[in-house]
C-alpha cells in the first residue's frame, strides 16, 4: 500500500506536492519521491525515509516545476532496499519523458515480466510498478496513444493499481476496473488540478475535493489544467478494499463517497448492539481505533476516557517492515494513564487484529497499569486470509485469525472478553453492497484471479 499524488498548475507546485505527500504519510513510511517538470527535462528527488527528512527546502527549490507527481511507499510483497525501486520511476523513450507512481499490487507480474523479457526487455528494478511502464513503452513503440496504452494495462494486468503518469509535460491518472485502491480528483483555489490517493491530501493544500476517479477511468490533465475523462473499462461489480475503511485510510478522508470517520463511528455503535458489556470506561487504541470508540461510547452511554497516550513522533507500527520492529515499537508508541485504568473494567476498542502480537502487548500494558478487566471490541470481522492487492498481510501463517476462532484469539491475547464486528454491520456502515467490496482478507474469496486461492472474478468490459 502506498500514497500517490499528481499536480498541474501555472506556477511552481513542488511545495504543494510536498504538503500533499505529508498528508499521505500514513500510507507509507519507507520512502518518498517527487518528479517534476515544466517544459524541459524532468527533475527528481527520491530517498528512503519520511517525507520531512527526504525533502529539504534546498531540494524543493531544485524541484521547481508546473507539473509533477509524488509517492510515499512501504514495503509489502518485496524488500525495497534499492533506491532504484523508490517511486516515481522515470525514464526517456523515443524522446518521450515518462514518470509514473503506483499504489497497489500486480498479481500476475511474474507472468508479465517473463513475457517482456522474452521480447528482449530489460528490467531495472524489482518493483511490479515497472510492469506498467513496460506496457506503456510497448504501446508507444507501436505508435499507439496513451489511451491505448492505459486500455492495454487494464486488459492484461491483474491485481490492484491506481496510477499517476507524467508524459511529456502532461498528467494522466487511471484506476483499475475493480477500484481496489482509492484515487480522487480536486482543484485548489488557485486553479491547480490535484489527483491523490485520499481527499485529505487535497484538503492539505487548500484544495476542494471534487470526486473520486471511477474504477476503469483515465483522467488526462493538459498543461492548461483542462481535464478530459475516458472510461477504458467497466466491471459488472467493483472491489473496493474493505481494509481502507477499517484501518488504512485516515478517518477524515472521503473514499468512494463515504466519510471514513462516519463509517468507523457507526461500526463502533454496532459493537454495543452485538456484544454489550458493563464496563467502567471506553478506551481507544489511538489513533485508528478512536472513531470506533466514540461511536461505542455514544451508543452505550459509557464515558470515553483516554487510557493510552500515543507518542506523536511514532509512525504506524502496522506498516513497519518486520514483526520484531513492530513489537519493540509498541511500548514506545503507547503509554497508559494509570489513574484512568487502576481497578477499572476497561472496554478497549481497536480497528482490527491482524497478527495478534500487538493486541497481546497492549492488553499486557493495560493490566500492568492496574486494569481489573480488559474487554476488547474490534471494529472489523476476523482477518482470516492474506491480502494479495497491496496490504501487508501476506501469508495465512502470520494471521492469528487464520487458525483460531474468537475464543482462541481472546485467550491468546489475554483479554477478559473479545468481540469482532460482524460483516453485516461493516457493510451497513459503508453503504456499499457486498458485491462491490473486496473482502478477501475476511472471506478468503478474491475478486481477481490469485493462484491457489478461491476467486470469483468480476466480468470486465473494455471500451474501444
Amino acid at each position: 500500500m502506498c500514497g500517490i499524488v499528481g499536480m498541474v498548475g501555472s506556477a511552481d507546485i513542488s511545495y504543494s506536492l510536498y504538503c500533499a505527500l505529508y498528508a499521505l504519510q500514513h500510507r507509507g513510511q519507507d520512502s518518498a519521491g517527487i518528479v517534476t517538470t515544466s517544459h524541459g527535462p524532468m527533475k527528481n528527488s527520491r530517498k528512503h525515509g519520511l517525507v520531512s527528512s527526504v525533502f529539504t527546502e534546498k531540494k524543493l527549490k531544485k524541484l521547481k516545476g508546473t507539473i509533477g507527481i509524488g509517492h510515499v511507499q512501504y514495503p509489502n510483497t518485496r524488500e525495497y532496499s534499492s533506491v532504484d525501486n523508490i517511486q516515481p520511476l522515470f525514464f526517456t523513450f523515443k524522446n518521450h519523458h515518462v514518470a509514473l507512481a503506483h499504489d497497489g499490487n500486480i498479481t500476475n507480474d511474474k507472468k508479465l515480466r517473463d513475457t517482456f523479457e522474452e521480447k528482449g526487455q530489460i528490467f531495472l528494478t524489482d518493483s511490479d510498478t515497472e510492469i506498467i511502464s513496460k506496457v506503456i513503452i510497448d504501446e508507444l513503440s507501436q505508435d499507439h496513444t496513451i489511451e491505448d496504452a492505459v486500455r492495454t494495462c487494464m486488459n492484461i494486468i491483474e491485481g490492484s493499481y491506481s496510477v499517476v503518469l507524467l508524459i511529456d509535460g502532461e498528467l494522466y491518472a487511471f484506476r483499475d476496473p475493480h477500484g481496489f485502491r482509492p484515487l480522487g480528483l480536486g482543484r485548489t483555489t488557485c486553479g491547480e488540478v490535484i489527483i491523490a490517493s485520499e481527499s485529505i491530501a487535497i484538503d492539505g493544500i487548500n484544495g476542494i475535493f471534487e470526486r473520486d476517479i471511477l474504477p476503469g477511468e483515465m483522467i488526462h490533465v493538459d498543461r492548461d489544467t483542462n481535464i478530459q475523462s475516458v472510461i477504458c473499462a467497466k466491471a459488472d461489480h467493483c472491489a473496493h478494499c474493505i481494509f481502507e475503511y477499517i484501518y488504512f485510510a485516515r478517518s477524515d478522508s472521503i473514499i468512494d463517497g463515504a466519510l471514513v470517520y462516519d463509517v468507523r463511528r457507526s461500526i463502533g455503535a454496532s459493537l454495543v448492539e452485538e456484544a454489550p458489556v458493563d464496563g467502567d470506561v471506553v478506551c481507544t487504541v489511538p489513533d485508528s481505533g478512536t472513531a470506533y470508540a466514540v461511536g461505542y461510547s455514544e451508543k452505550s452511554g459509557i464515558s470515553f476516557v483516554e487510557c493510552l497516550i500515543k507518542n506523536r513522533y511514532m509512525g504506524r507500527t502496522f506498516i513497519m517492515p518486520s514483526q520484531e520492529k513492530r513489537e519493540s515499537a509498541i511500548q514506545i508508541k503507547l503509554n497508559p494513564i494509570p489513574r484512568h485504568v487502576q481497578d477499572r473494567s476497561i472496554i478497549l476498542i481497536d480497528d482490527s487484529i491482524v497478527r495478534g502480537t500487538t493486541s497481546r502487548r497492549i492488553v499486557e500494558i493495560m493490566r500492568n497499569a492496574g486494569a481489573a478487566e480488559v474487554h476488547m471490541r474490534i471494529g472489523s470481522p476476523i482477518i482470516k486470509a492474506p491480502c494479495y492487492f497491496g496490504v501487508d498481510m501476506q501469508t495465512h501463517a502470520e494471521l492469528i485469525g487464520s487458525s483460531k476462532d474468537c475464543a482462541g484469539i481472546c485467550e491468546q491475547i489475554g483479554a477478559t472478553s473479545l468481540h469482532y464486528a460482524s460483516l453485516d454491520a461493516l457493510v451497513k456502515a459503508l453503504g456499499i453492497t457486498k458485491a462491490d467490496l473486496c473482502m478477501g482478507c475476511i472471506t478468503g474469496i478474491y475478486p481477481s484471479p490469485v493462484e491457489g486461492e478461491q476467486c470469483q472474478p468480476r466480468d470486465i468490459q473494455y471500451t474501444s
